[in-house]
């Protein structure tokens, strides 16, 4: 099973990279990101110019295999070996699996070191996707640049930056292709940084914008995003939660201020909860952003809550 889906992994791998029979590839080696393509009705193709998860999700494509396991699988360790400098069917569509790091773990991933840094460039930018709260699904670059030109067999086409709900009725006015934060593609975002850490380790370094310039490890950008993400329902100086919007009871009313709703996506700027009100299937995820961040404060947290209540408690009046 394993090797099946690692060979299915590989053609897959090929196609975007575009070496399959259609010679079509969804890297655009102008903008180093992976964007959708479109074929015309004759034949003609051209990337559509959107900066958006379409260029992300390829990174979720990653797992890092320890040599003690290539050891008890020779079968798979030889399918490893056949696929050499990442090659399939003489062309290199993916990061050497055979290649190890000092750990003698192998890496799986559609990208190399440098399509990795140019991709995570872009998402740790706050003018493109990074925004306060985590990473937006559409970039921030299409609040401006909304002309997508002509293309084949569809002509004129446009693209807004609409980072809150949906001003269209495509997909049940619910498009994807608009600029909301998703706390679950996020989360899987933070989860294959962090794989990337664990292989290339803290002297692999990429370009962070909103680090005026500077570069940051895998691991520091993995908790950048986690920590934005975080701040959905952390209280603002001035003590607003940027979860819900002003005059909302669960801002200020003693009774509500605690209690929390995990919202189906949230406002790409302001953070806000849109959607439904009831996602904890998804939105539930950031609880354990929190207990990874926070593990040895929260039981003192709780401790301080706990005598804070008991002293907030009426002492018995004595009995005569």
């Amino acid at each position: 099973m394993a090797i099946q889906c690692y060979e299915q992994f590989m053609a897959i791998a090929n196609s975007i990279a575009g070496y399959s029979q259609t010679g079509l590839t969804l890297w655009d080696e102008k903008d180093q990101f992976f964007k959708d393509l479109v074929v015309g009705p004759d034949g003609q193709s051209r990337h559509i110019d959107v900066f958006s998860w379409v260029g992300l999700i390829p990174l979720f494509a990653v797992e890092v295999i320890d040599q003690r396991l290539l050891t008890n699988v020779p079968r798979f360790h030889a399918a490893l070996v056949g696929h050499y400098q990442g090659k399939f069917d003489g062309h290199r569509v993916t990061h050497c699996p055979i290649q190890s790091n000092v750990r003698e773990e192998h890496l799986l991933s559609l990208l190399g070191p440098a399509r990795l840094k140019a991709v995570l460039q872009r998402v740790l930018d706050e003018r493109q996707f990074l925004s306060p709260f985590g990473v937006r699904s559409v970039s921030r670059v299409h609040a401006e640049q909304c002309d997508l030109g002509t293309l084949p067999g569809i002509g004129q086409a446009l693209i807004e930056y609409v980072p809150g709900e949906s001003n269209s009725g495509l997909f049940g006015g619910n498009s994807n292709w608009r600029g909301p934060i998703w706390m679950p593609t996020n989360y899987v975002l933070i989860q294959a940084i962090e794989k990337f850490h664990r292989y290339y380790g803290d002297t692999f370094l990429v370009p962070a914008p909103c680090c005026e310039g500077g570069q940051v490890t895998l691991k520091e950008a993995a908790k950048l995003i986690s920590e934005r993400l975080v701040n959905i329902f952390r209280r603002m100086p001035d003590g607003r939660l940027p979860a819900f919007p002003v005059g909302s009871p669960f801002q200020s009313d003693p009774y509500w201020q605690e209690l929390l709703l995990f919202h189906e996506y949230f406002h790409g700027d302001t953070g806000q909860g849109l959607g439904a009100m009831h996602q904890t299937g998804w939105t539930g995820l950031v609880a354990n952003l929190v207990e990874r961040r926070y593990r040895v404060d929260i039981p003192a947290f709780w401790r301080q809550q706990q005598e804070a209540q008991a002293a907030r408690q009426p002492e018995p009046a004595e009995q005569v």
